[in-house]
């Protein structure tokens, strides 16, 4: 089992940055590839970008260049922690959702819901115009 909670969210103009934030916790954070996706209110939840439990990094034709993951493990006594990030640069209003994150052990698909296991409960992204 693991745990998210995502944190970073706002309000920034077009064309700002953000960055997001997921810690992950529970059995072994470290061994689990890591997903943001976003929802827009009416539209369907969709990839953001990825980055595998080896650091390799996926990321939707609309952020790429713009959007950048990262992950740190760290390891404490008494549980282990994963620390994800999602920098966002040059934010437009389409960019407007919920972000969540999730957690998988994924074969081959980064970019499908379905392949995730566990999810954040999100956080909210407003780009004003």
């Amino acid at each position: 089992q693991v745990q998210l909670v995502e944190s970073g969210g706002g309000v920034v103009q077009d064309g700002g940055t953000l960055k997001l934030s997921c810690v992950a916790s529970g059995r072994a954070p470290e061994e689990y590839d890591i997903g943001w996706f976003r929802q827009a209110p009416g539209k369907d939840r969709e990839f953001v970008a990825a980055i595998s439990w080896s650091g390799r990094q996926y990321y939707a034709d609309s952020v790429e260049g713009r959007f950048s993951i990262s992950r740190l493990n760290a390891m404490t006594t008494l549980n282990a922690r994963n620390t994800i990030w999602l920098q966002m640069t040059s934010l437009k209003p389409e960019d407007t959702a919920v972000y969540y994150c999730a957690a998988g052990r994924i074969n081959s698909d980064y970019f499908s819901s379905g392949s995730y296991d566990f999810w954040g409960q999100g956080t909210q992204v407003t780009v004003s115009s």
